[in-house]
């Protein structure tokens, strides 16, 4: 298959995926009700941040796919891509504050486990990955402050 086409292909998947995990998973009453740190973004800079993200992730897997597929950091790869979609549903969808800090941190080392597998085979995918582990961090930071205040 031509490597554009698969590269099209994994960003669509993964945009597609975020996005409609999003959009089921919308930022209620009940968010609205917790206390939340004084740093908390508001509510609009997810989305484009989110989709920025997504297609940098979905650039990234089509790389790994193509050049390094039974790699250790395809496996990374996926592991973060389960964490990552696994996280919305528990936190708005289930209201799990706890389990979704769990998850974030499991994604949080998936993403530092891609990063350092790939900074030898494929130092451009590792770097690209630095504003998304930049933002989970954040994010970390922000769950675990969550969970405290709450």
């Amino acid at each position: 298959m031509n490597r554009i086409l698969i590269h099209i292909l994994f960003i669509i998947a993964v945009l597609g995926c975020g996005l409609l995990i999003g959009i089921n998973n919308i930022p209620g009453e009940w968010y609205q009700s917790l206390a939340k740190p004084a740093f908390n973004p508001p509510n609009w800079i997810f989305a484009p941040v989110w989709s920025a993200l997504y297609i940098i992730i979905g650039f990234v897997g089509a790389r790994t796919f193509l050049n390094y597929r039974a790699s250790a950091a395809m496996r990374f790869w996926v592991a973060q891509m389960i964490f990552n979609f696994a996280w919305s549903p528990l936190f708005f969808g289930f209201q799990e504050i706890a389990l979704a800090l769990i998850v974030i941190i499991a994604l949080l080392i998936s993403i530092l486990g891609f990063m350092a597998v790939s900074r030898r085979q494929d130092y451009l995918s590792a770097l690209l990955f630095v504003p998304y582990l930049a933002w989970v961090s954040f994010a970390t930071l922000l769950n675990t402050s969550i969970f405290l205040m709450n």
